[in-house]
């Protein structure tokens, strides 16, 4: 069966990629994208993708009004992320959300509205094959070493701090466990805000400068010890265009919200 799809965000920087992987998906039709930039024109001559007709749209009522699709991956800004999500599960389509920057809040209101609207919702922090792998790893250890942090690298304009993969493997974390906290915030010396933030009981660090792409780390440490799992981008934006693909042809199989893609992928460990 032919999977429509619309992206939200599909001239970006990961975007423009996995709107040229869905284009050539043999299983999928992309039958348009958001763009406010390059709203109006036609997604086949921005992209090379030959003679096809590929609508840009500028908001996601207009696109829900005038083309079908069945899933929308989202790809924007957190504020419109929000109002493109919201609108597309009350319309009953299925949702990939590959943005980064909601919050732990964001996704209750999300999951909530998924149910109502009896429709699915997919979060992925990170669509790389090898972080969806970091992740399951840190879980694993997070069995066995009560004491880890999380070490979140980017480049120096990345607005969004912590960034999504952060935010999902501390999430992922806690529902392990909460790591042991050696001395409490009201006994700290010193600038506290040097500790990191505290998301959901991990302590996460976020570092931007230049020279820095995307990477991420969870460092486990036990008495004489210590265990480092570390995921390290490259500047291009291919890693994701698979793992995205994954979660457009599995969003439809449940009903509901779910994070991670791992949630739709057999891993076994």
């Amino acid at each position: 069966m032919m999977i429509k799809v619309f992206i939200a965000g599909g001239t970006g920087w990961a975007g423009s990629e996995l709107s040229k992987g869905v284009f050539r998906h043999p299983n999928m039709q992309l039958t348009g994208v958001l763009s406010r930039t390059h709203a109006g024109k036609n997604l086949a001559e921005i992209l090379d993708l030959g003679e096809a007709h590929i609508p840009i749209f500028d908001n996601i009522e207009t696109a829900l009004n005038e083309i079908e699709f069945d899933v929308l991956v989202e790809y924007t800004k957190p504020e419109a992320a929000k109002i493109n999500i919201a609108a597309a599960i009350k319309k009953g389509k299925s949702v990939v959300i590959g943005t980064s920057g909601l919050t732990a809040d964001d996704y209750l209101k999300i999951k909530k509205a998924t149910e109502e609207n009896n429709t699915s919702v997919l979060a992925v922090g990170n669509f790389a094959i090898t972080v969806v792998l970091l992740q399951k790893f840190a879980e694993i250890a997070a069995n066995y070493i009560p004491n880890f942090e999380i070490l979140d690298y980017a480049h120096e304009d990345k607005i969004d701090s912590p960034s999504g993969t952060a935010r999902e493997l501390a999430h992922r974390l806690s529902e392990k466990r909460r790591p042991n906290v050696h001395v409490s915030e009201d006994k700290l010396v010193g600038e506290k805000a040097s500790r990191g933030a505290d998301l959901d009981g991990v302590q996460v660090h976020s570092i931007r400068l230049p020279g820095h792409v995307i990477s991420i780390e969870a460092i486990f440490g036990l008495k004489d010890e210590k265990l480092t799992i570390r995921h390290d981008s490259g500047a291009g934006a291919e890693p994701y265009v698979k793992g995205a693909l994954i979660a457009i042809e599995k969003v439809s199989t449940f009903k509901g919200f779910k994070r991670g893609l791992d949630s739709v992928m057999d891993l076994k460990l």
